[in-house]
């Protein structure tokens, strides 16, 4: 006999969701679960329309009706309702400067979700002093994901151009997030392919070393580590503050250097990705003279299509190590980042948690302790559309509102640009783990690697180093 909740058949969490609910727990500020982000148009906005296209997406998209309640043991589980009920927000913030709408998207973003038995997103039907019109979305990380999100405000776009304009289509169906939970939950219950991915991660740590810790500035923060704790040849180191406070800090590679970027890719037949772990372990290696470099990578884990239109959240990061000697070519230490990744691919539904707990028996690093400085998240889709190019050209923006509060050091996130598909580089960052100069520095470094790379990809890497 199925459990239910107000009706609903309940489910367990899925890997992904218990590793958001896993940081949360120690995190004081619990919006660090928020992620805040506004679509406007430069045009004027049927808003009776604007509002029928959201309550159609909610309704095509189950992920946008999840809820969560706990058992009696205190343990999290998920339901979906069948509609949402809730009135659609309006704010004008025509008679206020762009900077003080924003500050108020702050604010709302700094708001955490009830979680028992309560929508876990906010819809704002928003109005600014510049013209441009649209939504305001505030979603909890446990319902979505970056991918999950665009996916949801391209559909009430595209809804609402499809009612609005001539010859725009109906957008596709959406898949179904219940579906996809219940093949993560099979998998999760003892399958033959979570088997084969345990033993994969299980043998990749049995089989190596163990990694050393990379500083952004350098050596300093092992060294300090070493003399704490006595221990001459410790190779984790806390990187952590003690105050969760966070910034985010975005830097913009233009248009034309981004191109540049992305046909050397396309020529290489290598993802983006690859090119950007490649730039960050040479600026590790630099600066801490280590041929070994770990980072945490994000992958996203929708390969089929199904997975791509089905919403929730599905991102599972993992460590991800390489040791690439100078005298290996940039290109050579590309392909084996590409290699290695391919693999982490076909590994990746394994629960990270459970990698982490492995690794934390095999080797003596306490709680708190790290090997990886940072986490990489590279966002490959962008709001550019079909649907879009036929409104006849009508500008669109889209910003992200950090939540003010991380459990990491550091996290980049690499996104494409809405309006001239060049790069954003979003840190978020604890204020007093990472300052916005080690940024800067970094992006630099990182950006001056990238470049000299790729116009000589047969360039030894510590001749890279040497050069720049």
């Amino acid at each position: 006999m199925m459990k239910t909740r107000k009706g609903y058949p309940v489910y367990p969490l899925t890997a992904a969701q218990k590793f958001h609910l896993f940081y949360q727990d120690f995190c004081p500020k619990k919006e660090v679960l928020n992620i805040g982000t506004s679509l406007t148009i430069g045009a004027d906005i049927d808003w009776d329309v604007l509002k029928q296209s959201v309550y159609k997406a909610i309704e095509r998209r189950d992920s946008m009706r999840l809820r969560f309640a706990r058992d009696k043991d205190g343990n999290w589980y998920q339901y979906v309702v069948e509609k949402e009920e809730r009135d659609i927000e309006f704010v004008d913030f025509s008679n206020q400067s762009m900077e003080e709408a924003e500050a108020q998207m702050r604010k709302w973003t700094q708001v955490p979700f009830k979680r028992e038995d309560s929508p876990m997103n906010r819809v704002v039907m928003i109005k600014t002093s510049d013209g441009f019109n649209g939504l305001y979305l505030l979603i909890d990380h446990m319902t979505a994901d970056a991918q999950s999100l665009i996916g949801f405000l391209k559909d009430v776009i595209e809804l609402y151009c499809h009612t609005k304009f001539e010859n725009v289509p109906y957008p596709k169906e959406m898949a179904s997030y219940i579906e996809q939970l219940q093949k993560d939950l099979e998998y999760e219950a003892g399958s033959k392919a979570k088997e084969r991915d345990e033993k994969f991660f299980q043998d990749l740590i049995d089989n190596s070393t163990e990694p050393i810790y990379n500083g952004i500035r350098g050596t300093g923060q092992l060294e300090a580590e070493r003399e704490r704790t006595g221990n001459p040849n410790a190779r984790a180191a806390i990187n952590v503050s003690d105050s969760v406070d966070s910034a985010l800090d975005i830097f913009h590679l233009e248009e034309e250097p981004t191109k540049r970027l992305l046909d050397f890719c396309e020529k290489y037949h290598v993802s983006l990705v690859c090119l950007l772990i490649m730039g960050l372990r040479t600026y590790f290696q630099k600066m801490n003279g280590n041929d070994d470099v770990s980072i945490n990578t994000a992958i996203a884990r929708r390969a089929t299509l199904k997975e791509k239109r089905s919403g929730g959240t599905r991102i599972h990061s993992f460590p991800f190590r390489t040791i690439i000697s100078e005298d290996k070519t940039f290109l050579e230490g590309i392909y084996e980042i590409r290699d290695l990744q391919n693999t982490y691919f076909r590994h990746a539904n394994y629960d990270p948690v459970q990698y982490f707990a492995y690794r934390g028996r095999k080797y003596p690093y306490k709680n708190g302790e790290t090997y990886e400085p940072m986490s990489l998240t590279y966002q490959p889709l962008t709001l550019q559309a079909k649907s879009l190019d036929d409104l006849g050209g009508i500008k669109y923006k889209t910003k992200w509102y950090p939540n003010g509060a991380t459990t990491q050091a550091m996290y980049l996130t690499v996104m494409h640009r809405p309006e001239d598909n060049g790069l954003d580089f979003n840190f978020e960052h604890q204020v007093k783990a990472v300052s916005r100069e080690d940024l800067e520095y970094l992006y630099y470094y990182l950006c001056k690697i990238m470049f000299k790379g790729t116009e000589n990809p047969n360039l030894p890497i510590g001749d890279i180093i040497k050069l720049i």
